[in-house]
């Protein structure tokens, strides 16, 4: 089974291919396995779900998650930010919002992936706009546990 950080990885991938390319999640998702994997130092020897629920799920919900990118990133509409930020952006505001892995874990794992595939340069401004998603959902979270 595959590091929840090489899981994260993929799925970065199939979400960029997925957003340059405008196709269908599926699509891209068979691509990265037909090809991509092919090319990364550590093949893909086996199908990875949760990699693919990362994808599809930031895919599946992405004019949610943009709006609430947008929210949260003063000066920067979503269009004009480098397809490598919007993606870690998407993927980790979906995880965040829709799974149990703790924020912390989330956005470290989140400025890995800049550090890896965008550059420091990046790591202030994603950092900063996962910080103030995290503080959004929790106090979502907050009311709804305080409204049942």
């Amino acid at each position: 089974m595959p590091s929840r950080f090489r899981s994260r990885q993929q799925a970065l991938q199939t979400l960029f291919l997925w957003d340059i390319r405008k196709m269908p999640m599926h699509e891209a998702i068979a691509s990265f396995y037909g090809s991509l994997a092919s090319e990364a130092a550590e093949p893909v020897s086996e199908a990875d779900p949760f990699g693919e629920e990362l994808a599809y799920g930031a895919s599946g919900q992405v004019e949610e998650i943009d709006a609430t990118i947008g929210r949260h990133s003063a000066h920067w509409r979503i269009d004009r930010m480098p397809l490598v930020d919007r993606n870690i952006l998407r993927l980790a505001a979906w995880e965040m919002k829709n799974m149990a892995t703790p924020a912390a874990v989330v956005i470290d794992q989140a400025l890995e992936l800049a550090k890896r595939f965008a550059g420091e340069e990046s790591i202030p401004f994603l950092n900063g706009v996962l910080d103030a998603i995290n503080l959004e959902v929790q106090k979502a979270r907050g009311s709804r546990a305080a409204g049942s």
